[in-house]
């Protein structure tokens, strides 16, 4: 069983696209080598120093600090769509190896490099993601995979780089993985009680969960 590692600490720079209301988007995050800062950041904001956000209504700020997507769902990714997907090319901040990221529970703390981060929401595809990959109905095939990557608040600031173990320190009682939060704002909105009772759900996640 392979331990859980970063493969890759990715960011992007704002460049235009016709997919987005704001004009631009940093959707293609390449890896940086070294260890990079995480910090708490300001509203919309990215918690990975280096790393721009363009759209602040739905990504970034304290409880999207951070997005991490594992290795072995862009694998299968990869193989479906009979192409090649490098590190970063989801927006993703952590490439992630070993680490069952759609299991994990949301709430969770992982401990990576010297910082500290807390898993708190699935990401929800958007029509920039679409556009970016230029694949057809991919919302809907983003959507009915079911493995969304996890966005993680920075509980304590640090520095983490390529090569870091990722240790899953704690993990809340309620269960709820973020491949079950994401059927249940999506596709299963039976589920949406069982999100009633977990606190640590992202801002923009529990909006979305009154609604």
């Amino acid at each position: 069983m392979l331990l859980p590692v970063v493969l890759s600490v990715n960011t992007g720079v704002a460049q235009p696209t016709e997919h987005s209301d704001v004009n631009f988007t940093a959707i293609d995050k390449q890896p940086i080598a070294g260890p990079v800062r995480v910090s708490v950041p300001g509203l919309g904001g990215s918690g990975v120093a280096g790393d721009e956000l363009c759209d602040t209504r739905y990504h970034g700020g304290e409880a999207q600090a951070v997005y991490a997507f594992a290795r072995e769902d862009l694998d299968d990714w990869a193989a479906s769509l009979g192409r090649s997907l490098g590190n970063g090319v989801f927006g993703e901040n952590l490439t992630t190896s070993g680490l069952d990221v759609t299991g994990a529970v949301v709430g969770e703390r992982w401990r990576v490099g010297s910082a500290l981060l807390e898993v708190t929401a699935p990401r929800i595809p958007c029509r920039t993601f679409a556009g970016w990959l230029e694949e057809q109905r991919w919302v809907k095939r983003f959507t009915e995979r079911a493995a969304p990557g996890a966005y993680l608040r920075v509980v304590e600031e640090g520095e983490l780089q390529a090569g870091d173990a990722v240790a899953v320190l704690d993990r809340p009682g309620h269960g709820v993985t973020i491949g079950e939060a994401f059927r249940a704002l999506t596709t299963e909105r039976e589920l949406l009680p069982r999100l009633l009772e977990v606190e640590s759900l992202a801002g923009k996640a529990r909006k979305r969960l009154r609604a």
